[in-house]
């Protein structure tokens, strides 16, 4: 499936306010600030993993060892596999990393799933560099709603944000037009390259801007569950 973010207006400075807003109480009411005091830590960015985020038609919950062969098999599809990483088909490896995973406090890595609780993808958040956050294993399996990719991704930034992050970066292999198409649409600023992917980041203004813009997409935030 081919990611789409049709073009939009820019969102008013109400608008931008009003998305500020919401991802504040999303935080409030998850207790984050809490959370964060639990670690000796009186702001963010820190990742702390949800172990459920409820979006609008998607949920995304925490990967366990169980999920193993899920990913194996999504991450194994012919189509799918053409610009990630490659990956054994065998299961235990993936099933050893999960393992680890769970006590890998330095990345949160979830499983994408529709309101029938089905799962449909994988995305994964990692590589804090200051107050600044990589993102990528996003994957959306075939046959999944149009919106999918879209709410998905605004449900990582919103999250992002909530946890006190303020910019993103990541590389998207160029021949994986779509998605860095998409990611520009979102406002991301491409920053380099190498012989094989485009590096990108993008500021939290654009973010909020993008969460207003394809607001209809997630209408109501994000509900954190810990």
């Amino acid at each position: 499936m081919s990611p789409a973010s049709p073009a939009l207006p820019s969102p008013s400075s109400e608008a931008l306010s009003s998305i500020a807003t919401q991802i504040q109480a999303c935080a409030l009411q998850a207790g984050i600030a809490g959370r964060l005091a639990d670690r000796g830590l009186t702001a963010g960015p820190v990742f702390l993993k949800a172990q459920k985020i409820i979006g609008h038609k998607l949920s995304m919950r925490n990967a366990a060892v169980a999920d193993a062969s899920y990913i194996v098999a999504l991450r194994t599809d012919e189509q799918k596999s053409r610009f990630i990483s490659s990956t054994s088909a065998d299961v235990k490896p993936q099933e050893q990393w999960l393992e680890k995973y769970t006590q890998d406090d330095k990345q949160i890595y979830f499983i994408i799933q529709n309101m029938e609780g089905e799962n449909i993808g994988t995305v994964r958040l990692y590589d804090q560099q200051a107050d600044s956050f990589c993102w990528g294993s996003w994957i959306i399996q075939a046959g999944s709603a149009s919106s999918s990719s879209i709410e998905s991704a605004l449900m990582v930034y919103h999250y992002a944000l909530a946890l006190g992050f303020q910019s993103a970066h990541f590389d998207v292999r160029k021949g994986n037009e779509s998605v860095w198409k998409f990611h520009e649409r979102f406002g991301a600023k491409k920053n380099g390259e190498t012989a094989e992917d485009f590096h990108y980041s993008i500021a939290a203004s654009d973010i909020t801007s993008s969460l207003s813009r394809y607001a209809k997409f997630l209408p109501s935030g994000i509900q954190i569950q810990f």
